[in-house]
């Protein structure tokens, strides 16, 4: 009996050591990718901006970061479209893609050159309801904006869901301090662990 709840206890050792193993090599890759720089010629047919919490009616700090990398992608020339994603939260007025279109189109963007996927709740959710958008507009390939730390996950769940995507990491981001990145790469490489196993 003791030989045996030595061995239990060996094997649990085991197993957490590997788990924790197993999160810092996630956690790595999800920092390594969120500090690649985007490819300073990168094009596509649109560039989808992934939904981000919105405050009643206009877009927060984070989400606003990322509709404004996609104006200046439109503004260079590097993508012809903007698609916006984002669903409604209950204590919200708008949903993420209709507060998102508002923004982008006081920035001097046609509302002609914006589509809105107004229904997704998650990151996943964020590329498959859009699928079908982008093919009734026949766009091709698109550039991801989204946060540095979220995009290893982004571009994992792109291409599950079959899109042709580049990454297009926001320049700035509201997590620039040691205190509010530990807490987003934590969050990034739980969701990144899900995604791996098949649970998201």
């Amino acid at each position: 009996m003791v030989r045996l709840l030595h061995w239990l206890e060996s094997a649990l050792a085991l197993v957490v050591w590997l788990a924790a193993l197993c999160s810092l090599v996630i956690a790595a890759d999800v920092a390594r990718f969120g500090n690649v720089e985007m490819e300073t010629d990168a094009q596509a047919d649109a560039a989808m901006v992934l939904g981000a919490a919105v405050l009643w009616d206009r877009p927060s700090p984070v989400f606003e970061e990322r509709l404004r990398h996609a104006v200046t992608l439109y503004e260079q020339g590097r993508v012809q479209t903007i698609v916006i994603t984002g669903g409604l939260s209950p204590e919200d007025e708008l949903t993420e893609a209709e507060a998102g279109r508002r923004w982008v189109m006081a920035q001097g963007v046609p509302d002609a050159d914006i589509l809105i996927e107004p229904q997704s709740r998650t990151t996943l959710e964020n590329f498959l309801f859009a699928r079908t958008i982008l093919a009734e507009n026949d766009i091709a390939t698109v550039l991801v904006v989204s946060d540095p730390f979220h995009m290893r996950r982004a571009m994992a769940i792109a291409n599950r869901a079959g899109i042709s995507a580049v990454p297009a990491p926001t320049p700035t981001s509201r997590f620039v301090s040691l205190e509010t990145q530990l807490p987003f790469l934590a969050r990034e490489t739980w969701f990144m662990t899900q995604h791996l196993l098949g649970f998201d």
